[in-house]
Parts: structure tokens; sequence; C-alpha cells
């Protein structure tokens, strides 16, 4: 799982998507692909973008829900926070 993370967080793609869905939750794939050609220059196609999506899914890093024919992404941090407490160290004042 962690593994997943790290190669779903290499490519500059999927960073810019994750950083889209900061901005603005829950968009759907074309809004995903108009803001990543807007605001970063990005002319991937709506396939690519959806396979990088894919990744992002598998990595947990990205969920998704239908409503009607539209299927809206959302960005779950979870998979963050377990690999920053697996290597945190505890803080000495706490002791």
């Amino acid at each position: 799982m962690v593994g997943d993370v790290f190669k779903a967080l290499a490519d500059p793609t999927r960073r810019a998507i994750l950083d889209e869905l900061t901005d603005r939750d829950g968009q759907t794939l074309f809004e995903l692909c108009s803001r990543l050609a807007t605001k970063h220059g990005m002319g991937s196609t709506r396939q690519a973008i959806s396979q990088h999506i894919d990744v992002l899914e598998s990595a947990g890093l990205v969920r998704t829900r239908r409503e009607g024919r539209y299927k809206f992404h959302h960005l779950d941090t979870a998979p963050l926070q377990q690999i920053a407490d697996r290597w945190s160290v505890p803080d000495p004042e706490d002791d």
C-alpha cells in the first residue's frame, strides 16, 4: 500500500490532480481536465487523466461517487497520514 502511494505521488500530473482536488473537492473528469488545461497548461487527453485518476484511486488517495451519469472525485488523505504516522518521531515532551 505505501508503495502504491509513493508511485502515485511520483508523477507530476497526478500531483496536479491532487492539487486541484485540494482546491475544489468533488470534481468530475471533465472539470479536472478543464482545470488542468487552464491552470497547469496540461494538454492531456480525458483518457490519460482518467488513467491517472485510476492510479490515485488504487493508492487510496482518491475516492469516487456516482450521482446519476456523473462520477465525482474526492481527495482522501488517509494514506498520507498512515505514512506520516509510520515514520513519526515521538515528542520527548510527551513522556
